[in-house]
């Protein structure tokens, strides 16, 4: 049996069926109260490029802020749903897991106080042409994928702040969805990408960074990496994290030196036989071992 998406012909779906002023008066007036006609052109040229029914609303319309143009413009960007929906007629769409949460973290951002979860992992399942159920999983982090205000400002947009934990949620689930079923796009979806930047530029990307945070780090304290290398070390040889991983994340906070990478490297050397302390070990748990040096972090 075929497991491709069936794509629904124009004249299967009524709404493309009408004329364009009145299906643009419509969708004006319905699922996109305030769009400009323009923008909903848009959605109407996706939805018959893709086989879809606008009516489902399976696009929306996000504003962003265009760096070339130094203004903002309307982008159509696919939904959760429209991903929900193609794995679902896949027919090799096995389920998802309920949204696992980190720790809560409480902090002003732009001016303005929110609780947040640090991260959100999601496990997508897919059964495959053989019988096997594979799990793809996503871990996304709330700091790398909330929504600003506004193009000059750091704070979470109102959705982010009254939602923090669902909105982080379905970024965690579309990035799952992705990974799992590869076929059907890899766009953004629009709860992603809501407050970033547009780069029009040479690669013609979009920016994966909120609008207001700055495109380079610090370099990272020699102070604080002597402080925090013995935590490190732990996680490495309880086995829960290799040294390129550790570089990884100590990345995201600041700049580290070619000597700073080598003195990681080297903790994953076999070291002279000693007694391990049991109860610490497990202390070093998937994530847990940033929590004890994050008041050392460099400031962002």
């Amino acid at each position: 049996m075929s497991t491709a998406i069936q794509k629904h012909a124009p004249s299967a779906m009524p709404a493309l069926s009408m004329s364009e002023d009145e299906l643009i008066g419509v969708l004006t007036n319905s699922l996109y109260p305030g769009a400009a006609s323009g923008s909903i052109k848009l959605v109407i040229g996706y939805c018959k490029a893709a086989g879809l029914d606008p009516m489902q609303k399976p696009v929306h319309i996000v504003p962003m802020w265009d760096c070339k143009a130094k203004q903002m413009r309307d982008v159509v960007m696919p939904g959760i749903g429209l991903y929900r929906t193609q794995a679902a007629r896949s027919g090799e769409y096995a389920g998802v897991t309920e949204p696992e949460f980190g720790d809560d973290v409480t902090e002003n951002i732009g001016g303005v106080q929110i609780t947040y979860p640090k991260w959100c992992r999601v496990t997508v399942r897919r059964l495959l042409p053989n019988g096997t159920v594979v799990d793809f999983t996503a871990k996304e982090l709330w700091k790398e994928n909330y929504a600003t205000k506004g193009k000059d400002s750091a704070a979470p947009n109102a959705m982010w702040l009254r939602r923090p934990y669902a909105q982080l949620a379905k970024c965690a689930e579309a990035q799952a969805l992705r990974k799992a079923f590869p076929e059907f796009g890899a766009q953004p979806t629009a709860d992603e990408m809501e407050g970033r930047e547009l780069d029009m530029g040479a690669a013609d990307v979009v920016s994966s960074r909120p609008a207001s945070q700055p495109a380079a780090l610090p370099e990272y304290p020699q102070g604080a990496f002597a402080e925090n290398l013995p935590k490190w070390s732990a996680a490495i040889k309880a086995g829960k994290l290799t040294p390129d991983e550790v570089i990884l994340r100590a990345s995201t906070k600041g700049i580290l030196t070619a000597e700073q990478k080598a003195a990681i490297h080297a903790e994953a050397k076999p070291a002279e036989p000693e007694v391990i302390d049991a109860p610490a070990q497990q202390q070093a748990d998937d994530d847990g071992w940033l929590e004890g040096y994050e008041s050392t972090e460099v400031a962002q």
